[in-house]
């Protein structure tokens, strides 16, 4: 089967509209793939029914044993296969077919598509949420109503109503928000696998039938409010995974989109023609505006100008770029329209790449759960067998009729069901996120708690993080001449300039001055030039005192000298300090110039720092910090962070940072203080114990509540209100991080 023959099971609707299961058309697989650079068929997909890692280590165990594949990975935040192979493009077909076989469903990956899928089914959940705490909560009344009821002498028709009007509420609750839970279920048992919402179907399918039969027997117990009850706990639970999992979802198709505007290009004949950046081959000329956004990778052909090149080096200050320097795509041209002769384009390019990167740190990062998810895999069987032999054991080794042995069975499901155990991270995690937000802290990863409780080295970017994004003047000027040159400034958008004019405050702009991109500024007057600008345009020969700086010279006048320094952050040396006393280790790494990064990390004490880091730098610094065995914490606020804050243990971002930090980073900070990032320490730690403390209780419920239960003494009803009071108790000392003060 060729991959243009390929049929997909669930398409995706014009217009980006949500998937319609009923329509099944031809899909052209070949459309998405792309060929790199070594000759190999990238392909990327989103993938249908992934739940925990043990199914993404079934998907890539499974494609790893094709000798063709490159790279199998899947990303269980995002829900996408990165799928690389060698050979035809034809072997794509196949190899999605193998991934099928197993129970998932594969749909070429489109980023405004899969929003739309992404917010349909978390729509979907908060309905299904809604819908069982609308029931549990007028089922539990009926039930208190009931239990008073028969210490009170309530009569066999009353409470046969109650049980029926709890029915009536209970079953179309049960049959609507437990969609999620059955329909996983289904498709994992469909193809000979388990996971751990087989045995909750089973028990709230299970319960809810017995109760239905015991209505109709006018029988003296039912167990409606513990299926409803069930769900709704697991629900909420569901809801926030998924809210995170869309949250990083955007990460790098944001990124992507810095590259997507169209860039003109130069025809042999010497018009223009805009083109999308995928569609420029290299070695053609494109030609760049003042203000415009580099979409391609190359070198200058044509002009002089100065670059942001920010989202490449997080260098905080223009660069000047001449005939033949090198440009990539993201840059943006702050001078004089440029010609670059493109070298590489569309996924080709270092910005593709950085998304790339990202992808594949972040799918790194969910294998922190495959340990835990995989015994969850082994629970699910452990508790069927367990129900089963309970019921064989009751009706033929004990003679128990099969309704009573059902019951003792279904007991067991419920009493068992992970409820504790499940809601044991979570519910720690819930309370320590709000204690955040309260601080001004906003927790984005479900997981990031329990990762941030483990950190024994941070690892911080300077501009930005440890500095203020704004530069300052650092010198004691006239003011006469501050405002003098504020008024050459105010023609030009270069950073120092902006500077200077927040430095002046309100001036008069002067006419007749004149941008030499860069350079400076000039104006000609009856007395001469005068000229604001570097070294070399002002023709003064200075030492370089090592910060950056413009000159202003005017006849008549000796030169003055306006330098510039980043601002740290006012709380920068007491949070380091705070961290050292916490026994973190300290490093800065930058892309900033070698003088601006000693400067910073003399002055605050930092003994490891890097300077001139590109985005793979950085997170190849990382990742050795991590293959050392150390547990890193990135703090970084720039674009070029994106990369190492992914490929980090866990990630800090200040509210201030660029889009695409924030969207990566598990954890943004609001203000302009560094000290959050101590609290947050804090908390996390506090918060590990709190969650082993919860394991240990859920681990005891178990052990006690389990063997009573397959005894025979405990109904469905007492096994629900055990399984709830399990629960509470978990709550209960969770809540326990409202009162711990200043973390």
């Amino acid at each position: 089967m060729g991959l243009g023959q390929y049929y997909q099971s669930r398409t995706l609707d014009p217009a980006q509209r949500a998937p319609r299961p009923d329509v099944e058309e031809r899909c052209d697989l070949a459309a998405f793939a792309h060929t790199l650079r070594d000759g190999s068929t990238e392909l990327q997909l989103t993938i249908d029914g992934v739940q925990c890692g043990a199914c993404v280590w079934l998907i890539e165990q499974v494609l790893g044993r094709e000798p063709n594949v490159v790279a199998g990975r899947v990303n269980l935040t995002s829900g996408r296969l990165r799928l690389v192979w060698r050979g035809a493009i034809q072997e794509g077909a196949r190899l999605v077919s193998e991934v099928e076989r197993l129970g998932y469903r594969l749909i070429p990956y489109h980023a405004a598509q899969s929003q739309a899928e992404t917010d349909r089914v978390q729509r979907d959940l908060i309905r299904c949420l809604a819908v069982s705490g609308f029931a549990a909560g007028n089922v539990m009344l009926m039930s208190i109503a009931i239990w008073a009821g028969l210490s009170d002498g309530m009569g066999p028709a009353t409470r046969e109503l109650l049980h029926w009007v709890s029915a009536l509420i209970a079953l179309p609750a049960v049959a609507y928000a437990g969609r999620p839970f059955f329909f996983s279920a289904w498709q994992v048992l469909r193809h000979g696998r388990t996971n751990m919402d087989v045995p909750i179907s089973l028990g709230v399918l299970l319960v809810s039938g017995m109760s239905l039969v015991e209505t109709m027997r006018g029988g003296a117990h039912t167990y409606f409010d513990s299926a409803v009850t069930l769900l709704f706990f697991l629900l909420i639970g569901r809801v926030l995974d998924h809210r995170a999992r869309g949250q990083a979802r955007a990460t790098a198709e944001r990124l992507l989109s810095l590259r997507g505007a169209e860039v003109s290009v130069r025809l042999p004949d010497g018009t223009l023609e805009r083109r999308a950046p995928e569609r420029v081959l290299p070695g053609t000329d494109i030609v760049v505006s003042m203000g415009e956004r580099i979409g391609v990778d190359g070198v200058i052909a044509e002009g002089e100008t100065s670059l942001d090149t920010s989202l490449v080096t997080g260098e905080s200050l223009p660069e000047a770029a001449t005939q033949g320097a090198a440009v990539f795509a993201g840059m943006v041209n702050l001078g004089a329209p440029i010609t670059v002769r493109t070298t590489a384009s569309g996924g080709d390019t270092l910005l593709a790449e950085m998304a790339r990167l990202i992808d594949s740190a972040e799918s790194r990062r969910g294998r922190f759960v495959v340990i835990a998810d995989r015994v969850a895999k082994r629970y699910a069987p452990v508790v069927h067998i367990t129900a089963l032999v309970t019921f064989l054991g009751w009706h033929y080794g004990m003679g128990a009729p099969v309704d009573r042995s059902l019951l003792i069975a279904c007991a067991v499901l419920i009493v068992t069901c992970p409820c504790a155990l499940a809601l044991a991270v979570p519910a720690a995690q819930v309370i320590a996120s709000g204690e955040l937000l309260r601080r001004g802290m906003l927790l984005k990863s479900p997981t990031a708690l329990e990762r941030l409780g483990a950190v024994d080295t941070v690892v911080f970017d300077k501009t930005g993080t440890l500095s203020t994004p704004d530069l300052a003047l650092s010198n004691t000027v006239d003011a006469a001449d501050l405002k003098a040159a504020a008024s050459l400034a105010t023609h030009s958008r270069h950073p120092l300039s902006r500077a200077l004019c927040a430095a002046a405050g309100p001036v008069v702009a002067a006419e007749g001055v004149v941008e030499h991109p860069g350079q400076g500024l000039s104006l000609t007057t009856p007395k001469g030039e005068i000229r604001l600008g570097s070294e070399a345009f002002c023709g003064v020969d200075a030492q370089d005192e090592g910060l950056p700086g413009l000159w202003f010279i005017r006849p008549g006048h000796a030169p003055v000298r306006f330098a510039f320094d980043e601002e740290l952050r006012g709380d920068a040396t007491q949070t380091l300090e705070a961290l050292w006393k916490m026994d973190v280790t300290v490093i800065l790494a930058s892309g900033d110039r070698e003088v601006a990064v000693r400067r910073v990390a003399e002055h605050l004490g930092i003994r490891t720092w890097h300077a001139r880091l590109r985005p793979d730098a950085k997170m190849a610094l990382v990742e050795q910090l991590r293959a050392e065995g150390r547990h890193v914490l990135m703090v970084g606020d720039g674009l070029n962070d994106g990369p190492c804050l992914a490929a980090a243990d866990v990630s800090l971002s200040p509210s201030s940072a660029a889009d695409i930090s924030q969207n990566v980073a598990d954890l943004v900070f609001q203000g302009r203080l560094l000290f959050p990032v101590v609290a947050a320490l804090r908390l996390a730690r506090r918060t590990e114990r709190i969650m082993r403390e919860n394991l240990a209780l859920a681990l005891i419920y178990n052990m006690l509540v389990v063997p009573v239960a397959i005894a025979g003494f405990v109904t469905p009803w007492l096994a629900a209100a055990a399984m709830s009071s399990s629960s509470l108790l978990v709550m209960g000392n969770s809540m326990r991080l409202h009162r711990g003060g200043k973390a």
